[in-house]
């Protein structure tokens, strides 16, 4: 069995953590407060951005799961998770002399710069004008260019347990449906996400890179009416679409949106042998309502 290292163990981290030591694997957390670990992940309280807390990683690793993200949208915020944190953790690995046989990178196809509907696949150009993709692009790279082997995996915006705020502004009517030409939003359960993270873990010579979405890269404005339609509420008004341009306010909504407007291509991680369980946002959108009302009864 493997000896597993989770960096960044929160929501994502810590599903796979739990998935991983089911499976009887050795798994470590690494977090600032690791007490909220469940049993089965062995919690090692450091900071990535602080290198003086990250000398005493386990030994003899196997595997290294980079799974942090950014504690708010900012430029800051973004480079201590993903420049810092991992040029950080990086060499503590180093310094420790440790041989890990697989780094994993969770990045996101915020780094893709296409904008107007194109298809995206791994070997589209990557090159994003936010500073979230920038910051996001430079952890790849610091990875890609360590000692050690590294897949980066480019997930889409995920949804499941916790991640509900679509259905929550469809619910309290706050949801808007852009007019005009459809922006494609790109998606992944959290629980497939997990998966492709486990699989990608052990799949003998993997690629580099592998775009981690589901088979339905849908408009915005179809995937707000059926939750409407499912929620039995009034289907999302439609606003007027804004043309795209370069310098969008970087919080925006209107930004946010415009830049998922893009198709992105799972065909790479298909033919790895990856099955999803919620191939599109119908399946994934269905069983987290179920959910939702077990919960609410």
């Amino acid at each position: 069995m493997a000896r597993i290292l989770i960096a960044g163990c929160g929501d994502v981290g810590t599903t796979l953590g739990q998935r991983l030591s089911g499976a009887g694997h050795e798994i470590w957390g690494l977090k600032r407060h690791p007490a909220d670990l469940p049993p089965g992940i062995q919690p090692l309280t450091a900071d990535l951005t602080d290198p003086v807390t990250l000398t005493t990683l386990p030994p003899a690793l196997d595997s290294v799961v980079y799974s942090a993200a950014a504690t708010d949208f900012s430029a800051d915020a973004y480079q201590a998770a993903y420049v810092a944190g991992v040029r950080n953790l990086l060499n503590a690995l180093a310094k420790a002399g440790q041989q890990p046989q697989r780094l994993l990178f969770a990045s996101s196809t915020s780094v893709y710069a296409q904008h107007q509907s194109e298809w995206v696949d791994e070997n589209s150009p990557a090159e994003t004008d936010g500073f979230s993709g920038r910051c996001i692009r430079e952890g790849e790279r610091l990875i890609g260019v360590s000692s050690w082997p590294a897949v980066v995996v480019r997930f889409g915006g995920i949804y499941g347990p916790g991640r509900t705020r679509l259905i929550e502004s469809v619910r309290d009517g706050s949801a808007t449906c852009p007019s005009g030409s459809p922006l494609y939003t790109n998606r992944i359960h959290r629980d497939d996400c997990v998966r492709v993270l486990e699989h990608l873990l052990f799949l003998p010579e993997p690629k580099p890179i592998y775009i981690a979405v589901d088979d339905d890269p849908a408009p915005l404005s179809e995937v707000l009416d059926w939750l409407a339609t499912q929620l039995i509420a009034l289907e999302p008004p439609l606003t007027a679409h804004p043309p795209w341009k370069l310098g969008a306010a970087a919080g925006s909504n209107v930004a946010l949106r415009m830049r998922t407007s893009k198709r992105c291509r799972n065909a790479r991680l298909r033919a790895s042998g990856f099955t999803f369980h919620y191939p599109s946002y119908r399946e994934g959108y269905a069983a987290l309502l179920c959910a939702l009302r077990r919960i609410n009864r």
